[in-house]
């Protein structure tokens, strides 16, 4: 045995629904340039979660093989040599990053919430104030999204936790999660994110680590839904 084999990467699973579809196009059951069905019966027939499905056609869309038209459908595309034999991995599932961000970052702010000092909360009052600046100019605020998580993440103590925490946000930028965010995020959904934020501001400010806890995750599972529920 080859001790130098590689070692295969586990396949997404939305890399194996866009698979069957893909399948599905070159086996002839959806032709070039039709609609494909909607989401609900697509979903269905392959037996997987609408957020399973949704993170496939977007990986489907990035290698061309289908043509997202908002409000019209989803449409095989007519280019089929840009079509590739299997879907490439595109970083993790957004679905699962989130739950993941929800899980960490719901238990680092309990032990920031007994730690946070005056300084802290005077920064995130502060990004708060830029991230809203950068709302009502019309730009997407991730620099200042990432500097508030990542304050609150510092302010546990744990060196390791803040690490993970920055490493989680940081996977937004994978072509997948960049991807939903084009099609997904606008002035709204930042307002909404904007009012959640403030809401975990205040549970900090009144050093109550339950309502912190309760706090984020209401807002990453908001955030969520925005995200890959829409």
């Amino acid at each position: 045995m080859n001790g130098q084999a590689k070692i295969l990467e586990p396949r997404r699973l939305y890399q194996q629904v866009a698979d069957q579809i893909r399948d599905l196009i070159d086996g002839g059951e959806f032709q070039p340039g039709t609609r494909l069905p909607s989401e609900r019966d697509l979903a269905q027939k392959l037996g997987v979660s609408r957020p399973s499905l949704r993170e496939a056609l977007i990986a489907l869309e990035i290698d061309g093989s289908v043509e997202i038209r908002m409000g019209s459908g989803v449409y095989v595309s007519t280019e089929t040599a840009a079509r590739q034999a299997s879907t490439r991995s595109l970083g993790d599932s957004p679905s699962e990053l989130m739950q993941a961000r929800s899980t960490l970052e719901g238990a680092t702010i309990v032990l920031a919430a007994s730690r946070i000092d005056e300084a802290a909360l005077v920064t995130l009052r502060g990004t708060l104030d830029e991230m809203r600046k950068e709302i009502e100019a019309g730009r997407k605020p991730l620099d200042q999204d990432r500097k508030f998580h990542a304050t609150i993440a510092e302010q546990s103590g744990n060196t390791v936790l803040a690490r993970l925490v920055g490493d989680l946000f940081d996977d937004r930028h994978s072509p997948i999660s960049t991807q939903l965010r084009v099609r997904f995020e606008d002035r709204g959904t930042w307002t909404f994110a904007l009012q959640e934020h403030e809401a975990i501001l205040a549970a900090l400010e009144s050093r109550d680590p339950l309502l912190a806890q309760a706090a984020m995750r209401i807002h990453l599972e908001s955030s969520r839904r925005r995200w890959i529920d829409t």
